[in-house]
């Protein structure tokens, strides 16, 4: 897949592909222990994005989604990682979702919750991530239960246990591991959202660059590019989407 030169210029004007991780989404990306450096299924498709654009990649690291979506929409960054989502959609054009990722709830063990339809109740108070998925999602989806907000993804289930919640919302895999370290928690079964997670870009940088990283995130799933990131980075329990 070869980039014509004006795609080049609108995709990475400065000469390199910056793009923006989200380090509070451990499914995607994290640091590694040893060289603090950030790897992740995130980190390899720009990586290998930059690499058939024959420019070096660049990264701009933050800890919250919203600021990745700032990063792309005030030009700092060329492309990311996002959740399909119609609040973001304003001005970063979406790919079709390279991933499919479960979102749960955590409920104390003594909670007399038993399933998600059960959450949506009055006095009930649900804690998520500032501008998160689960956050644009639920602020539409919930009518009766309380959205409290925690500062970024992996500030949920501290504020859950401080602040005495009822619920905490957040990606499956991350809220199972908390429930494993942490006595007395458990998830509620099920899920009660599916993430569409998908790459963008500014809609400033044009129709040409979106539909060429279209295209790229297409040929990264149907060659195996994808499943053999979550393998190599021991993803479990997310599914590659299906072709566009």
């Amino acid at each position: 897949m070869i980039a014509h030169p004006s795609v080049l210029s609108s995709l990475a004007p400065t000469g390199r592909l910056r793009a923006v991780i989200n380090l509070g989404n451990p499914i995607l990306a994290k640091r590694d222990d040893q060289s603090g450096q950030p790897v992740g299924v995130s980190v390899d498709l720009a990586s290998e994005l930059a690499r058939r654009l024959g420019v070096e990649a660049e990264f701009l690291l933050v800890e919250k989604a919203a600021d990745s979506v700032a990063a792309v929409n005030e030009g700092r960054a060329d492309i990311g990682f996002f959740a399909v989502d119609p609040a973001r959609g304003a001005e970063i054009a979406f790919t079709a979702p390279y991933l499919l990722i479960e979102g749960a709830y955590l409920v104390r063990d003594e909670s007399p919750l038993q399933a998600n339809e059960e959450v949506d109740r009055a006095g009930l108070r649900v804690a998520v991530g500032k501008g998160s998925a689960y956050d644009l999602f639920l602020s539409r989806e919930l009518k009766a239960a309380e959205i409290v907000r925690a500062p970024s993804s992996p500030d949920v289930v501290p504020a859950f246990l401080e602040q005495r919640l009822e619920v905490a919302a957040g990606v499956k895999q991350q809220l199972e591991m908390d429930a494993a370290r942490l006595p007395g928690l458990r998830l509620l079964p099920g899920r009660f959202m599916v993430i569409r997670q998908a790459m963008g870009t500014a809609k400033a940088a044009g129709q040409q660059a979106a539909d060429h990283v279209a295209a790229f995130v297409e040929a990264m799933k149907a060659s195996g590019f994808v499943a053999q990131a979550l393998q190599r980075h021991g993803i479990d329990g997310v599914t590659v989407a299906p072709a566009a």
